[in-house]
């Protein structure tokens, strides 16, 4: 696997190191140790699909709070998406800004999701599916959101929105949030993170963050 650090430290891209054969390829995805020696969290506690039928739709921004929160692996393996996530952790120094990555199922390229970030993304194109392994059991009661569309944050998609759910609209402002998230993201909620650069998966910076709910 080949590991390049984004600006927004300890969140990774991850691309594969193919070896090509006449029947196709064989790539690992996934190694505890390589990951380990990155100083990531190496624990898959769940993992799962998502399918998002129609081109636009949009799922996020989502976390969950310490000590539930979790790293994600997020991986398109069928059409693509555009992945966007925002560093939520108070004491970093790149607090609130975000980075956009485009992942798709002839890439296979993957996104190395740190804890306290939140993640969302658009679909590309109809019948996209969607891997994501996650560092931590889902946990309703720890649930967190931020509106994929609040100005505050400046999150630029791609395509005009299609689909998003209902709990997805209903999150609150950031200027609502924005404290308590601070609160409960502190370091001394119980967990960690890390840091580096890739400018061409780079978005324009976000200015504010907050809210509760998935």
């Amino acid at each position: 696997m080949i590991f390049t650090e984004t600006r927004l430290a300890g969140a990774f891209v991850i691309d594969l190191e193919r070896r090509p054969d006449e029947r196709g390829f064989f790539a690992r995805s996934f190694c505890r140790r390589e990951f380990e020696e990155r100083g990531l969290k190496p624990v898959i506690a769940q993992s799962g699909i998502a399918g998002n039928r129609k081109k636009g739709t949009l799922r996020g921004m989502h976390f969950q709070f310490p000590p539930a929160s979790e790293t994600k692996l997020v991986r398109c393996l069928r059409g693509a998406i555009l992945d966007i996530i925002i560093d939520l952790r108070p004491e970093s120094e790149t607090y609130l800004e975000h980075i956009a990555v485009e992942l798709g199922a002839e890439s296979l390229r993957a996104l190395y999701v740190p804890e306290r970030f939140a993640h969302g993304y658009q679909s590309l194109c109809d019948d996209t599916f969607v891997s994501y392994e996650l560092g931590a059991v889902y946990t309703p009661s720890a649930e967190g959101g931020l509106r994929h569309d609040d100005p505050r944050l400046g999150l630029e998609w791609p395509l005009p929105v299609t689909v998003v759910s209902e709990r997805d609209r209903s999150f609150r402002s950031l200027g609502d949030v924005e404290e308590e998230l601070k609160r409960r993201m502190a370091p001394d909620s119980g967990c960690c993170s890390q840091g580096r650069h890739i400018d061409e998966v780079s978005v324009p910076r976000a200015r504010a963050l907050g809210t509760v709910g998935r």
